[in-house]
């Protein structure tokens, strides 16, 4: 998804001595900027021979040291402060009692805020750190191969810190062959994390059960017209496409419930697979969806790639769709990892702004040489 892989759970406790101690990680810019006043008043009123007043300069450094800093860090700087304003070394102009007292009071303030923004940061930290590993959970990365099937899968989800909305995939090994789905549930963001979960719960035991692969679509349009009784949505809906590559890869037999059918890459030209339309996911017509199976024979050196809404209706400035059977053979590439990478990349550069997750299953088959 972009692989959607990365870091494990960090330790509670790592958090919080790294929060204490520097705070959440902000730009370079601002972090350099309370050492740099720092310094800078401090070396300016050691070479100045006359008294300056800078006074102003040094009370901002407290308050602008708490956007980068811990605690710890945040008291130092303050003090100082304290020892620039007081001490005869540094030609500044000496401050009253009160304007003493009041950069102290900053200074304090400055230390609690700090610390009360290091302990949300902690907090923050961790709820996200979980969040990313559920939603992880839901859609783990797919592995580079599953039996004669070379895979790659891309996920950008639109809603920002996510990282899994309204679309999803998966490629299993199953007693019948390699089956894989790619589908859109209705609306996106972790409001359609649960509909993602359920149906992906169903396609991982439907394809180890159901021979038949109208039988897969019908299970999950039966798994999404239960989850639909209790939800807010009452007309909840997903588009997929179900693929099912035979054991030696030598055929593919596929469905497109709403979706658009995938695109064969087959020596240079890419054209899309004619499909006999079916019904979405979740109308409750389970005897229909699935019904339109269509079969492909496979070449040695073909492709498929099965895209999401996201990158079929991405659209220029001019409001033209993503042309993407046509552009699909300048940018392939042997790895697959690296053609939807390149896919990606070309989206972003065509369309004014992609509202909508995108997905991309890219998958390279190996039948069996001919003799």
């Amino acid at each position: 998804m972009g692989r959607v892989g990365g870091p494990a759970v960090r330790p509670p406790r790592d958090g919080e001595r790294r929060g204490w101690l520097q705070g959440a990680p902000p730009p370079l810019w601002v972090r350099a900027l309370p050492l740099a006043l720092t310094v800078g008043v401090g070396v300016a009123a050691l070479l100045t021979t006359d008294a300056q007043d800078l006074g102003f300069l040094l009370g901002a450094i407290p308050p602008l040291a708490v956007l980068s800093y811990g605690p710890l860090a945040t008291a130092g700087l303050g003090a100082a402060v304290l020892v620039i304003l007081t001490s005869s070394v540094f030609h500044l102009n000496r401050p009253g009692q009160a304007d003493l007292l009041t950069v102290l009071f900053v200074a304090l303030l400055s230390v609690f805020v700090s610390y009360v923004r290091s302990r949300r940061d902690v907090q923050l930290d961790t709820e996200r750190t979980i969040a990313e590993a559920a939603q992880r959970a839901v859609a783990p990365p797919v592995p580079e191969r599953v039996g004669p099937v070379r895979c790659a899968g891309l996920y950008r989800a639109a809603e920002r810190g996510t990282l899994v909305g309204g679309d999803f995939f998966d490629v299993r090994q199953s007693p019948y062959g390699v089956r894989a789905v790619l589908g859109d549930v209705q609306g996106h963001g972790l409001a359609a994390v649960a509909t993602v979960a359920g149906l992906l719960g169903a396609f991982r035991e439907a394809v180890l059960d159901l021979p038949d692969l109208a039988a897969v679509a019908a299970r999950l349009d039966r798994r999404l017209v239960v989850d639909s009784a209790r939800s807010a949505y009452a007309e909840l809906f997903a588009t997929a496409v179900l693929l099912e590559f035979a054991p030696d890869a030598a055929r593919v037999r596929g469905v497109a419930c709403g979706h658009p059918p995938p695109v064969l890459l087959r020596d240079g030209t890419a054209t899309q697979i004619e499909a006999v339309p079916c019904l979405p996911l979740g109308v409750g017509l389970s005897e229909v969806v699935g019904s339109g199976v269509f079969t492909l024979d496979l070449r040695p050196g073909d492709r498929l790639v099965v895209a999401s809404d996201g990158v079929w209706e991405a659209r220029d400035a001019t409001d033209v769709f993503y042309p993407l059977t046509e552009r699909l053979p300048a940018l392939a590439d042997p790895d697959p990892a690296a053609t939807a990478d390149r896919v990606w990349a070309d989206v972003l550069r065509y369309a004014t702004e992609v509202r909508d997750d995108v997905t991309m299953l890219v998958l390279d088959p190996f039948p069996p040489q001919p003799r």
